[in-house]
């Protein structure tokens, strides 16, 4: 079995640390350089759900998507949940990797695997990486369907092929609307909209959007386009990342079967999304007016 450290430096040629964001958190949090690794775990949260399969799992490693501390601490304290999960990984000798945004912004990287889950052509980065000479690094994917389909043929395709959360997936634009081309971000990707726009693509994919950049670049692309604008599919932030973990497995093996290493990787299934139920509203809004309430009481 291979050391930590070779592992470990295995992982960082596929995602050099170097290639994060500043303000990110990323490379070993945990674990003996010449320790022997035998099972990776690959899971998008280091939650204490997550620490506890790795433990059931007989892990020797836990490679994550998120930090485990994005802002610093000055506690590994057990009484803390985060210290909890630190303590827990320690005493089962299971040491912790996190590759973030140099995972997103990784050829292959994140929105690679959300673009193949969703089959996806990819045609270059959305905000491509200006040290990569050959143009695919970076963040985001720009992308194209095979043939056009509805936009709410589309969305029932993200929520088919993404893992199931509470919320599934949120639409904008007109459901009949025909999409032939497809930006795509795994996590929040709001920030990105400019760069969408200057795509020119039909839709964009992502999580977490909120109202005022939502409502914003709609009205900015409709105004643009002539009345078209962009249709907006937002996704649970754990499902747009969940195919990542498959992919960094598969990568992984790849380098143990070249190695000869013999390690058997995992996947973690555990859904660490916050959500947990959704209310639908009563009724599907078909129009852009509000309906007269049916609360009791209430004026009319």
């Amino acid at each position: 079995m291979p050391a930590l450290s070779d592992v470990l430096a295995a992982l960082d040629a596929l995602w050099p640390p170097e290639r994060a964001e500043q303000w990110d958190a990323v490379g070993t949090v945990c674990g003996v350089p010449d320790a022997e690794v035998g099972r990776v775990l690959f899971a998008v949260d280091p939650v204490q759900e997550v620490a506890d399969e790795a433990v059931k799992l007989g892990a020797d490693l836990l490679v994550t998507h998120h930090p485990l501390y994005l802002r610093g601490t000055t506690t590994v304290a057990a009484s803390t949940f985060k210290g909890r999960v630190v303590h827990t990984l320690i005493k089962n000798d299971i040491a912790l990797h996190v590759a973030h945004t140099n995972a997103d912004r990784a050829d292959p990287g994140v929105s690679d695997a959300l673009a193949g889950a969703l089959d996806l052509r990819i045609t270059g980065p959305l905000v491509p990486d200006p040290t990569d000479p050959a143009g695919r690094r970076g963040l985001g994917r720009v992308c194209e369907l095979d043939h056009p389909v509805a936009l709410r043929d589309f969305a029932e395709r993200a929520a088919a092929r993404l893992p199931a959360t509470a919320q599934g997936i949120r639409v904008a634009g007109d459901p009949d609307r025909p999409i032939r081309t497809v930006a795509v971000c795994g996590g929040s990707g709001d920030s990105l909209f400019a760069e969408v726009r200057a795509a020119g693509v039909d839709a964009y994919l992502t999580a977490d959007l909120r109202h005022h950049p939502a409502s914003e670049a709609q009205q900015a692309a409709a105004m643009s386009r002539g009345g078209d604008g962009l249709a907006l599919l937002d996704a649970a932030h754990w499902a747009t990342e969940w195919p990542w973990v498959e992919q960094a497995a598969a990568q992984l093996d790849e380098i143990s079967d070249r190695h000869g290493w013999g390690l058997r990787t995992h996947i973690s299934r555990t859904v660490t999304d916050p959500w947990t139920a959704h209310a639908p509203a009563a009724h599907a809004p078909t129009t852009a007016h509000v309906p007269p309430t049916t609360t009791p009481g209430a004026p009319r």
